[in-house]
């Protein structure tokens, strides 16, 4: 999403976002169907290319990271699904562990709150300077 600001003299297609990050220009278009959908970036063919929907200002880390789906509610750490009924690990292990690892998830949520496209932008343009 920083190309987009980044080359906003540009136009920002799939193919030189894809080019880019080295990358498949499908996987590109994959991302930026769901960034669409959460209406965080608008698509127009041509001309326009890629733009963001809102100010990049507004838009958090956390709100890209709905936005692709990279994990479910409550699943960035999961414990194996189907553990050993016989063994007192595998009869425990996921009561013992699932509230810490919901707290760490709601956690890393807390903090993705707080950052935005253009703090990454910003960071991006200090370390080019550097």
């Amino acid at each position: 999403m920083s190309l987009i600001e980044l080359n906003k003299n540009t136009v920002n297609t799939s193919e030189s976002i894809a080019e880019s990050v080295n990358t498949n220009a499908a996987v590109i278009r994959k991302i930026m169907g769901m960034l669409k959908k959460a209406d965080l970036i608008t698509v127009q063919p041509g001309v326009a290319g890629i733009q963001f929907a809102r100010d990049y200002a507004e838009i958090t880390l956390l709100d890209v990271y709905n936005a692709v789906h990279v994990v479910k509610d409550n699943e960035l750490f999961s414990v194996h699904s189907n553990p050993n009924p016989n063994c007192i690990v595998g009869q425990t292990i996921q009561g013992s562990v699932e509230h810490y690892f919901h707290r760490a998830q709601r956690a890393m949520e807390d903090e993705l709150k707080t950052m935005t496209i253009k703090d990454v932008i910003d960071d991006m343009r200090r370390d080019v300077q550097s």
